[in-house]
């Protein structure tokens, strides 16, 4: 809601005569002619804000007649002089659609030169001049045309010009209403009077030789009319306006008497405006030309929104009456366009030379400024002349004053609040300050923000960033609609890798796009680092502080104006929406809270003072605070309990993981929160330094009768026997998740669990996380056993159990997956198995299980590879099992362990081609190589339900991704492969390894890696008379790898087709073949032979090397390919 502080009270009309604001469906198009639609100028952006406004279409012929017009009179020979020369009002209205040149274009000098002197032409009687035939006003004045030139002329205006004379007897010549006695009284004066010229005055006015038509001003050339600041002692006038050669001059009528000047200045300016508003053309095609390609270089054009207004800069020596602000111009008034761009206001130099051509200049491009819309917080009009002043603030910055002046003062600031409207259509309350402006918010028209995704999400945010100067490409975000309150924004990290977090500026155009916006019900800032803001205060202004709610209540929270910008931002993302509830802020804020020193009090993190005092007085709807991750202090403790402790916060969960709790800041925060205990959803206390006491954590969770989710994971408790949640507390609550993962579990908690698993009341229970909590398969058993309500029936439940002793009593578990036992998602992750033994039986158990849907055994460890008897049970579990939907087999490479099944499992693969029920299949780090992509490919041409499969990291070379895209060529099911990028990059750094380890040493040495071990096995077989050994060259090596790497480039190719082939099929899309595809040989162009050869026969002869055409291979890589077999070469595959 904008201020007013012009003191003419609420009532808001619409006031009559010529200063008469039009409103915006009422303004007048420039040009309308559509005859031609290959003149526009394509634009991608949507429709504005703006009225549909008729386009503005250009004509080549009317361009080239324009170009030699303004080309005429812009040359410096004597040109002829008139008074009736047709005007440009100050402004233009309607779209830019197309043009297409820049030529001759207003001239002016900066700053403005003065009126030259008359008093030798004006001598001479013979000359004539006349404005108009209605004397609207007349008298003696003191003019000023430069400096200490000062006179007195006797000055008359028209309805079409303002008159110059020596005297009064010269103005009677010309109008004889005009009495030449200088006596006359003031009424006759001020009077309009009726000229009576003679007809020949009336043809001097439109004869183009009148030699004193330098006398006159053409009120349609009059860009502003405005008092000076700096007048004394007299009342001083300044009418601004271009001359007959388009140079902007000046003209000051100074006087003695104020109400003498106000009438003057009132009558010069409602005589202008109404000889403006009857020009339709107000600038030419050549003007508009120059000012759009301007903007289009700054990347801020679109021809919805273009508008251009010529306007006075003024000089400025009074105080604004803000130290802080900066003028501009302080020197001399220039005359300007000020363009409206997408994003941008712009402040253009008339040109000081007419340009060629449709570029502008260096100089043109480094006088112009330019300020962003959004940065705009104060526009200011003088009611009583054309003054007005735009004030503009950059967050942390002093802000800008712009000291203008323009006969369409009133226009520009309409078109700057639709501009503000227009960027930020969900503001109720616009950070924007209006001065003079009586009724202007009657004529901004609505904005629909449905019209784009998100409430104009976009639109907001990328004004934003081009008005603080950012780059929009490095801020990423993501919609989740898959979220519990959904549609969830998430920021995510930045796009530049080099610089991994955000700027304060990128987070405050982030965090001022969400302000008011009510399309999202979830804001996470989750691991993106908000330090920078933390402690930041602006200094500067306070124009974005928020100081009343979203209904504009006041919000009185002591010290709101001196807090820093991230308690500013967030509190205001909290109070100006209606429908968010929930805000994630896990690990946002890294900072360690210090120890009171001398007194100091810690600030805390900025969250919790931002968002708690607001649930404590009921002012904003966010109910579901995530703190995880961040350390809190005892001013944030303070918030977090003075709010917890009132019952209307109405809380529903509260994520204080990892927040370095201690036992005393725990006890303090679970008693404040059991006044929530009626709203109270979910509780989440994982990972702190405190530990529980079972009998007193009893009394105070037990309150919360309406607890959906719980985390308890790493939580350390007192020793003794009592369960860490009773089985009676447990049978209370309808849990939709239970976490205790990392949290020792001894056998009265065991029994707990079962106990509520085998009641309805865990019926809702989705989720049950046990995973390293010292387990033994006899536990996992019994909650098996608990959780079945009918044998042979899976029950929507994912249970964990990873990383515990499944070792021990392992048959039980054997048994009731076999028994059918199982929920319908089962995760056993990082299991060591002592005996390989009880990993075939649990795989066998697997092959009769039929509830199974989701099973996870990823990273399992066996004392060595796998068995053929254990691969024999993988490839029938894998042929048999028909209810399992996706399964996770990867292995683990790491620097200290490595889990992985070995060569045995390609064969087991195999059994995926009669399965007819697995959709997605994980098989990551288990060294496949060419042998498991040639399984796979097998696979693929067979299996009809496969949908993803996840292959990545098993050193998949070129020949074997080949061999899989040859079998996706065969298969329409399959929607998701990949293309083995970190394998790809693999591949080019081993191809060249291996060639400079060739280079630098001639000799073989079979243990350096499998390139030399081919080499040296195929050596031998080499005649021991080849004189020649390879030379390589840095120019071999990278050309070696540029081969390489197009031929895997293809093959990604060919990949993405066919995946988007298969896409559109499961869509019912038919889709053509590709054209002049066929099955490839894996082994074409992908041997290091053929490479080498390539290389050596295309790539140049350098001085390195001796120039050998027409050699066999024998002399580039030390044996003769026609030795070896095609089987001896796929035997002995090199790894690229």
């Amino acid at each position: 809601m904008s201020k007013y502080a012009d003191g003419l009270g609420e009532r808001r009309r619409r006031s009559m005569g010529f200063f008469t604001r039009p409103s915006i469906a009422g303004l007048t198009p420039v040009h309308d002619n559509r005859s031609d639609p290959t003149m526009l100028k394509k634009k991608r952006r949507p429709a504005s804000f703006f009225t549909a406004a008729p386009d503005l279409e250009l004509d080549r012929a009317q361009l080239k007649n324009s170009r030699t017009s303004d080309e005429t009179v812009a040359t410096p020979r004597a040109r002829p002089r008139t008074l009736l020369k047709s005007g440009r009002p100050s402004s233009i209205f309607g779209s830019l659609r197309s043009v297409h040149s820049v030529e001759d274009d207003d001239k002016c000098s900066s700053p403005v030169s003065r009126t030259p002197s008359i008093e030798e032409e004006a001598s001479d009687p013979s000359r004539t001049v006349v404005g108009g035939r209605n004397v609207l006003r007349h008298g003696e004045v003191q003019t000023t045309g430069g400096m200490f030139r000062k006179r007195k002329e006797y000055l008359v205006l028209t309805e079409t010009h303002l008159v110059r004379f020596k005297n009064q007897s010269r103005a009677s010549e010309m109008f004889p209403s005009i009495p030449a006695s200088l006596g006359r009284s003031n009424t006759m004066r001020h009077a309009s009077t009726t000229s009576v010229g003679s007809a020949q005055d009336l043809q001097s006015v439109h004869s183009h030789s009148s030699a004193d038509s330098n006398f006159g001003i053409s009120l349609d050339h009059i860009i502003a009319v405005y008092k000076l600041e700096d007048g004394k002692p007299f009342f001083s006038v300044e009418v601004s306006h271009l001359d007959e050669g388009n140079h902007a001059s000046a003209l000051i009528l100074q006087l003695n008497d104020p109400r003498e000047a106000e009438l003057w200045l009132t009558s010069i300016r409602a005589t202008a405006l109404k000889a403006r508003l009857q020009d339709p053309d107000p600038f030419t095609p050549q003007s508009v030309e120059y000012i759009a390609r301007l903007l289009e270089l700054e990347c801020d054009y679109e021809p919805l929104q273009f508008r251009i207004f010529k306007v006075v800069q003024r000089a400025s020596n009074k105080s604004s009456g803000r130290s802080s602000s900066d003028d501009l111009q302080k020197l001399s008034s220039t005359v300007c366009y000020l363009a409206f761009g997408m994003h941008k206001l712009h402040l253009i130099p008339l040109p000081k030379q007419a340009p060629r051509t449709s570029s502008p200049s260096l100089t043109d491009l480094n006088s112009r400024a330019c300020f962003g819309i959004t940065t705009l917080t104060s526009i200011s009009v003088n009611p009583s002349d054309d003054a007005f002043e735009l004030v503009f603030r950059k967050p942390l910055c002093h802000s800008q004053s712009l000291h203008l002046a323009s006969l369409s003062s009133s226009d520009i600031a309409l078109w700057l609040r639709q501009a503000v409207e227009y960027l930020r259509p969900e503001w109720i309350e616009q950070p924007l300050t209006l001065y003079g402006l009586r009724g202007l918010e009657d004529d901004i028209l609505p904005v629909d923000s449905d019209a784009e995704d998100h409430k104009c999400f976009d639109r907001t945010l990328i004004a934003y960033c081009a008005a603080y100067g950012i780059d929009t490409s490095n801020i990423c975000y993501m919609i989740n609609y898959m979220a519990e309150d959904a549609p969830q924004f998430e920021l995510l990290a930045p796009a530049n890798a080099r610089r991994p977090k955000y700027s304060a500026l990128e987070l405050i155009a982030v965090l001022r796009a969400l302000r008011y916006n009510e399309s999202f019900r979830s804001i996470s800032f989750r691991s993106i680092s908000l330090d920078v803001l933390h402690g930041l205060r602006d200094i500067y202004g306070t124009e974005h502080v928020p100081w009343t709610t979203r209904s504009g209540m006041p919000l009185n929270i002591k010290g709101q104006g001196q807090t820093s910008l991230l308690v500013q931002e967030v509190r205001a993302l909290a109070l100006k929406s209606k429908r968010l509830r929930r805000m994630d802020f896990s690990f946002c804020i890294t900072r360690k809270p210090r120890d009171d020193d001398g007194g100091i009090r810690d600030p805390g993190c900025g969250i919790a003072e931002a968002l708690f005092p607001l649930c404590r007085k009921q002012l904003t709807n966010v109910d579901w605070i995530v703190l995880s991750g961040i350390e809190l202090g005892e001013s944030d403790l303070d918030y977090l309990v003075d709010a917890a402790v009132e019952k209307a916060c109405h809380f529903r969960a509260l994520e204080i993981s990892r927040c370095g709790l201690t036992d005393r800041s725990m006890q303090l925060i679970l008693n404040a929160m059991l006044s929530q205990d009626n709203t109270m959803e979910s509780i989440d206390i994982s990972g702190n330094l405190a530990r529980l006491s079972p009998s007193t954590f009893q009394g105070q969770i037990g309150h919360f009768g309406f607890i959906r989710k719980i985390n308890f994971s790493r939580v350390h408790r007192t020793s003794g026997p009592e369960p860490l949640i009773a089985p009676e507390t447990l049978l209370t609550w309808r849990l939709e998740e239970l976490n205790l993962s990392e949290t020792q579990v001894n056998e009265q908690t065991v029994d707990s669990i079962s106990a509520y698993l085998a009641s309805s009341k865990s019926d809702t229970l989705r989720e049950l996380r046990l995973n390293q909590c010292g387990l033994t398969s006899k536990d996992v058993a019994v909650f098996m056993h608990s959780m079945t309500r009918e044998p042979g029936k899976a029950r929507n439940l994912h249970l964990h159990v990873s990383e515990n002793r499944l070792e021990k009593d392992h048959g039980q578990l054997v048994r009731a997956v076999a028994h059918g036992l199982t929920p319908s998602h089962l995760t056993m992750k990082m299991v060591e198995y002592q005996k390989e033994d009880h990993f075939r039986e649990l795989v066998q158990a697997l092959r009769k299980n039929t509830t199974l849907k989701y099973l996870d055994i990823s990273k399992a460890s066996l004392p060595y590879d796998a068995s053929d008897d254990t691969c024999e049970a993988l490839q029938l579990m894998f042929a048999e099992n028909e209810t399992l939907e996706e399964l996770d087999i990867s292995g683990e490479h790491a620097h200290l362990e490595v889990a992985k099944f070995g060569i045995g499992l390609n064969h087991a693969l195999t059994g995926l081609e009669k399965n007819k029920a697995l959709k997605i299949l994980r098989i990551e780090y288990q060294k496949l190589g060419l042998q498991g992509a040639g399984t796979l490919s097998s696979v693929l041409e067979r299996n009809t339900t496969l949908r993803e499969i996840y292959c990545e990291h098993n050193d998949i070379n070129l020949q074997g991704l080949t061999v899989l895209v040859n079998g996706l060529a065969s298969n329409n099911t399959v929607l998701y492969l990949p293309s083995m990028g970190d394998d790809h990059i693999e591949s080019l750094q081993t191809v060249e390894h291996e060639v400079k380890s060739i280079r630098s040493d001639n000799a073989p040495h079979p243990s350096r890696g499998p390139v030399r071990r081919t080499l040296a096995a195929v050596s031998s077989k080499s005649s021991k008379s080849t004189p020649h050994q390879p030379v390589y060259t840095e120019q071999d090596i990278q050309a070696a790898v540029r081969l390489i790497d197009d031929k895997w480039e293809r093959q990604t190719k060919r990949l993405e087709f066919y995946l988007a082939r298969n896409l559109n099929l499961a869509e019912g899309i038919p889709m053509p073949s590709l054209a002049g595809e066929e099955i490839e040989r894996p082994l074409t162009a992908t041997s290091l032979g053929g490479i080498l050869e390539k290389v050596k026969t295309e790539s140049t002869p350098t001085i390195e090397k001796e120039l050998i055409f027409g050699a066999d291979l024998s002399e580039k890589i030390g044996f003769s390919i026609g030795d070896v077999s095609e089987s001896a070469i796929s035997d002995h595959e090199l790894h690229i």
